[in-house]
């Protein structure tokens, strides 16, 4: 056996952390991410991805056997690990300490419960749990069951309108105190379009294309004036029978009458008929007060 390593680079090696996240995928043990999680980090306006060459992949043979990369802030780092190849882990944990970003102390590591040789190896350099958090699962075992409010209607995915999108996005994800929504085509050539700029400034910014995203599974909710209310996406992804959900919002002023809820119950009966057996939620009350139970389970890991 000889490991070898690899630095990542985005455009080559998306498909690569893909694969190998989905095979790597293990609901019952909680070791490590889903694959959504990775990619749709990448192409979100709030990640920096300027740091992503310091993500390293390694490998066995021509296999991958660990992946060590981060998400926002760019200081949070994640480990996932094949089954076979715990031995890795104070090899993993060095390179997280003396390589990845770690600027003014704040690194911090995120540990899933089957991953216990992490903590372990952490443990010994110094590092200690400071607090954890569960996303919450909804188990497809279980019914959804909210209908849409009068006044609302789903949009058809081949209808979606990307700009009405990113506008509910601005508001729903709390950006108005920025201001205004403005269409990208309102801006000319002279503006510096880096995402950095562009994110901070409040200009517009659009969610590019991922390779592995399904969009057609994407829900849409809009009122009786087409005005978009309610954003949930969807990554399906069957080989983990999993229905991956990110993002979800709702525009401020329609929030608080079952939107949300009726987003998810649209996303449950679509997809448990093609195999679905859970989806994905987060920590936030709502998810337990609809029906969502145990799920992925972090803590987050200090010096």
């Amino acid at each position: 056996m000889k490991i070898t390593t690899k630095q990542f680079q985005i455009l080559t090696d998306i498909n690569l952390v893909w694969d190998f996240l989905v095979e790597t995928y293990d609901r019952e043990n909680d070791n490590g991410r889903a694959a959504p999680f990775f990619e749709h980090a990448l192409t979100s306006t709030w990640m920096d991805t300027s740091y992503t060459f310091l993500d390293r992949l390694w490998f066995d043979g021509d296999k991958v056997v660990a992946f060590v990369y981060y998400e926002a802030p760019v200081t949070d780092i994640y480990f996932n690990v094949r089954k076979g190849y715990e031995f890795l882990a104070d090899e993993l944990i060095d390179y997280a300490i003396t390589t990845m970003p770690h600027f003014n102390n704040e690194q911090q590591f995120i540990f899933f419960d089957g991953q216990q040789f992490l903590k372990d190896a952490a443990a010994k350099r110094g590092f200690k749990q400071v607090y954890d958090y569960e996303d919450l699962v909804f188990d497809f075992k279980n019914e959804l069951n909210y209908e849409l409010p009068a006044g609302y209607h789903f949009v058809e995915p081949k209808d979606i309108d990307i700009v009405k999108c990113s506008k509910l996005c601005w508001y729903g994800f709390g950006h108005g105190e920025r201001g205004a929504f403005k269409d990208w085509d309102k801006y000319d050539d002279s503006l510096d379009w880096t995402p950095a700029k562009s994110h901070k400034s409040g200009w517009a910014s659009y969610m590019s294309p991922s390779p592995h995203a399904t969009p057609d599974y994407y829900v849409i909710i809009a009122d009786e004036n087409d005005e978009y209310a309610c954003y949930s996406g969807m990554w399906w992804v069957p080989q983990n029978k999993l229905a991956y959900m990110e993002p979800l919002c709702t525009h401020p002023d329609h929030r608080r009458k079952g939107l949300a809820a009726a987003a998810l119950t649209k996303h449950y009966r679509t997809l448990k008929p093609l195999g679905a057996t859970h989806m994905t939620g987060g920590e936030d009350e709502f998810y337990k007060k609809i029906g969502y139970g145990k799920g992925t389970h972090c803590t987050i890991w200090r010096r």
